[in-house]
């Protein structure tokens, strides 16, 4: 199992699945397969829930090949990893396969040799799962708490990438970090919720 880093990472807010995020990579890309639609800390405790819960080791290659309705089970629980578990149990198994097929099982092969932050990108906007916004969002977090930094990185990350922004997981390192994340969310979905109702105010006035 290839290191991430020495020093322990505090997304999950909770020891041991904050140990295992700190040691193995393809524990942190499936926390952040599952960060939608749930708390951070939640979808970041996921990956030791569900290792705990499996038949042989937690590694792409023994994901890939599980048998699909055992391992909507481990996902399903209970408690249930996510809110929507058979859905997460297969986007879970099509990641581990792609890493499986492309990377030979290594996750953190999809940075070893990375040579600027745009390859990066790619690469990450290339796994099933990850939308635009999820990709820029790891590379920043690669960036800044694993000093994974190619040429680019913060440009490649952008907006995520920013120093001294508190705008998504890339920045939790402690509770005070993760309720700033937590509060910056809350104002940009007011203020997506006020742009979608300014239209719907002057139709109804017009």
């Amino acid at each position: 199992m290839t290191s991430t880093r020495s020093k322990k990472l505090c997304l999950a807010q909770q020891p041991d699945a904050d140990e295992m995020l700190s040691r193995d990579p393809f524990a942190l890309l499936v926390g952040m397969l599952l960060d939608q639609q749930i708390p951070m800390e939640r979808a970041f405790a996921g990956p030791v829930a569900i290792a705990k819960r499996m038949a042989g080791p937690f590694d792409p290659s023994t994901v890939a090949h599980y048998d699909p309705d055992a391992f909507v089970e481990v996902v399903a629980g209970p408690p249930a990893v996510h809110r929507f578990p058979t859905a997460m149990a297969a986007r879970i198994q099509t990641l581990a396969k792609h890493l499986d097929e492309e990377y030979g099982g290594n996750a953190s092969a999809l940075w070893s040799d990375v040579k600027s932050g745009d390859d990066l990108l790619a690469r990450l906007s290339a796994l099933p799962g990850f939308g635009a916004q999820k990709a820029k969002i790891f590379v920043a977090l690669l960036g800044k708490q694993l000093k994974v930094r190619p040429r680019g990185w913060r440009e490649a990350s952008e907006p995520y990438g920013e120093d001294g922004a508190y705008k998504s997981v890339a920045d939790v390192i402690d509770v005070a970090s993760l309720v700033k994340v937590r509060q910056f969310k809350q104002e940009q979905q007011l203020v997506q919720q006020r742009v979608v109702a300014r239209p719907l105010r002057r139709t109804r006035n017009g």
